[in-house]
């Protein structure tokens, strides 16, 4: 009988370790690394989470139901959606197969699109507080609370419209002036073009006038026989547009016009602001060159200027990205971020005339997100880099003493809400092995209660290792962020090929201690068919300060590659990394980074994949493109030296380009001419356009991209 038992056991445990290592063996499709990530393995959340009104009450959502709890306690459904359904019935709207996207007006009301109607719905009561019809044709359209109306452009022209009907606010016909759209290609922060007044009586708008403006022909082949498409594009040296801003009276149906004239037309009108009583708007203006930003205050009736508060000048550039934020209890004052006093972006309370009342924060760090304050305004919330550059940690700080307290205690990269009165937060955060947790916990530092602790969808995968590192930049001073993903498999004494994944460019960070070190399920893809990942942030990106980004002015590509250069000197130290297989790949700023190291550095990189890249600085446009390189005739050793149609004829290694046929950010024109001087020069290029895709390939063709570019290693570099 003991003999069976044992056998028994052996049996058991012998099989549940087989079963165990064989649930460790899946392998990822390419279905799974490129959809998957965001489906069937993106990690548990709570839909909708945010807090309920103006209470410290927390509310989220499912497909059929919304839930709300106290701090602390556990949830209860507090609306249905059979609740909704009865509810649409009594105003005649289409019924709805699950709870839309929504956000509370207060604790009682929320606010949804069914269908094409906008309804206000209170909960409690269980009755329709407000139903507007809604243009589905419309485009940047802006909902105003407090008078319950629409503004929204169609085409050229902007409309505001109410329970009293549809109003025109212009009427342009000529198509090179356009209103209520977003201007300079939503650089220095813009991020719209309609801006509602605090009280809701006035409307301002971006008009620019794009008459100078080249085009740019873009073929849509859907039609029978192919049609041009046009595009204003102004490229770097060359016309661009002129933006001016309307500020639209809603009882008067009039407009007025604010033209500031600091540097003439050919300027940037960035970052508009309503003063907190609607009498005044304050507009950052930067003048082309980008060196020079004026915050002006002009008279919101008459559109007149009243006065210049402050400037800001750097040799290199300025970039004004954020917009100002009053305080609701002193109105007469606001905050202010900028990177260019200190080398990092900082908080700064000022007053309206433009006196400096006080500096909120300083450190070799940078705030990446105000998140709001208390009730009294005694304390400010933000997210910041304090902690590592690539973690993200709210911390309160109080006005009046300087003094800060960190509010998320575990590592890794968090976002936060903050309830109304400052009391409470919402902390969702993941970090290198953790996928997601979310938790409730007071302004002092102390969670009150767990609400998610996701499990790795991914545990049954045979993954490879991800490990986060920093080496030395090219200058020998700085710490560079990177990621590593090694082979499923690992074995330290083989060797394996290398590809090196890059964007390299401003506004972007790859590596952060987030889940999986913010690796995307393709690195896994290829780390389970043998290769090795390898991804780093080098100066030129986001989020380390303005002298770590500033490093690539007037030679964008030359310290990045220098940087890429000291991750691959790393690699070839690396006893299991094959330094005669090592590939690149990288799309837009990384298309570029890409071909610049392939032709630069011929004899080290075998392979690459590049994608959307920029060839020549003086086919992109203005407003990136001179900010960082100023003008081609400025620069024109900086553009020679960056350009890579000089550089063809050094291609040795085997290069694909990927192209979006209608790419209206990178423009064909780009990888075209490279590859006319690969013809020119007899040199051999792959070459593969996506004939329906823009600057990124989207949805089930990136399949197909990420597979193209999967089997061109697969064959050259293996």
């Amino acid at each position: 009988m003991m003999k069976r038992f044992f056998l028994l056991s052996y049996f058991l445990i012998n099989c549940g370790l087989v079963l165990s290592l064989q649930a460790q063996q899946k392998k990822l499709s390419m279905e799974d690394a490129i959809l998957g990530q965001w489906r069937q393995f993106y990690p548990e959340n709570l839909s909708q989470l945010s807090w309920k009104g103006e209470s410290n009450v927390i509310s989220y959502a499912t497909a059929e139901e919304i839930l709300a709890a106290d701090p602390g306690k556990e949830a209860k459904v507090i609306f249905s959606l059979s609740d909704l359904n009865e509810i649409l019935k009594t105003g005649n709207c289409k019924e709805l197969k699950r709870i839309p996207r929504y956000t509370w007006l207060n604790s009682n009301v929320i606010q949804l699109y069914a269908g094409k109607e906008l309804l206000q719905i209170d909960i409690v009561n269980k009755k329709i507080k407000l139903k507007l019809d809604f243009n589905f044709e419309a485009e940047n359209s802006e909902f105003c609370q407090i008078n319950n109306s629409f503004a929204y452009t169609l085409e050229n022209n902007l409309y505001i419209s109410n329970k009293d009907g549809e109003i025109a606010v212009t009427d342009s016909k000529d198509k090179n002036i356009v209103n209520g759209q977003t201007v300079s290609r939503s650089e220095y922060g813009i991020n719209g073009g309609i801006f509602w007044g605090p009280k809701g009586k006035q409307l301002a708008f971006y008009r620019k006038d794009e008459s100078k403006v080249s085009s740019f022909p873009l073929v849509d082949i859907n039609t029978r026989v192919g049609e041009l498409r046009e595009i204003k594009y102004p490229m770097c040296g060359m016309e661009s547009e002129i933006v001016s801003l309307g500020v639209y009276n809603l009882a008067a149906k009039s407009t007025v016009w604010i033209k500031p004239d600091d540097f003439g037309d050919d300027q940037y009108l960035t970052n508009i602001s309503w003063g907190a009583e609607g009498n005044y708007i304050y507009i950052q203006v930067l003048n082309r060159a980008s060196n020079h930003a004026k915050l002006n205050k002009y008279d919101a009736k008459t559109g007149a200027f009243v006065k210049t508060l402050f400037e800001e000048k750097d040799s290199r550039w300025v970039e004004p990205s954020y917009k100002l934020i009053f305080l609701k209890n002193k109105p007469n004052q606001f905050i202010y971020q900028t990177n260019n006093r200190d080398g990092f972006n900082h908080a700064y309370l000022y007053n309206v005339e433009g006196k400096l009342i006080k500096q909120i924060t300083a450190g070799d760090w940078e705030i990446t997100e105000v998140l709001g304050f208390d009730n009294a305004e005694k304390y400010m919330f933000y997210i910041s880099t304090e902690v590592s550059p690539i973690d993200r940690h709210a911390y309160k700080v109080n006005l009046k003493s300087g003094k800060r307290t960190r509010l998320t205690l575990d590592e890794g990269y968090h976002s936060v809400k903050v309830s109304a009165d400052g009391k409470y937060i919402l902390d969702t955060y993941s970090s290198l092995n953790v996928p997601r947790k979310i938790a409730v916990a007071d302004t002092k530092g102390k969670v009150i209660k767990e609400l998610v602790n996701a499990e790795n969808k991914l545990k049954d995968y045979n993954l490879g290792e991800i490990l986060l590192g920093t080496i030395k930049s090219a200058d020998e001073k700085t710490d560079l962020y990177y990621r590593m993903v090694k082979p499923a498999n690992f074995d330290p004494n083989k060797k394996y090929p290398v590809v090196v994944y890059v964007y390299g460019g401003p506004h972007a960070q790859l590596v952060t201690n987030s889940f999986m070190g913010g690796c995307r399920l393709w690195e896994q893809y290829m780390a389970q068919n043998g290769y090795l990942l390898y991804i780093l942030d080098n100066r030129g990106s986001a989020n380390r300060g303005k002298e770590f980004e500033a490093v690539i002015h007037r030679q964008c590509g030359q310290p990045e590659m220098a940087d890429q250069m000291k991750g691959i000197e790393f690699l070839k130290s690396l006893a299991y990394v094959d330094a005669d297989r090592i590939g690149v790949h990288g799309w837009s700023y990384g298309g570029f980074m890409t071909i610049s190291l392939i032709t630069n550095y011929p004899d080290v990189f075998k392979v690459a994949v590049a994608g959307g890249p920029v060839i020549d600085w003086k086919w992109y446009e203005v407003m990136y493109g001179e900010r960082y390189m100023d003008t081609p005739e400025e620069n024109p050793e900086g553009y020679a030296k960056a350009s890579l149609i000089s550089k063809a004829k050094d291609l040795k290694g085997k290069l694909l380009i990927c192209q979006g046929a209608v790419d209206n950010t990178v423009l064909w024109q780009h990888s075209l001419n490279f590859i006319r001087e690969c013809v020119k020069n007899n040199v051999q290029v792959d070459y593969f356009p996506y004939p329906r895709a823009e600057h990124n390939v989207r949805g089930r063709d990136r399949i197909h991209l990420k597979q193209k570019v999967s089997n061109y290693f697969d064959d050259y570099l293996k």
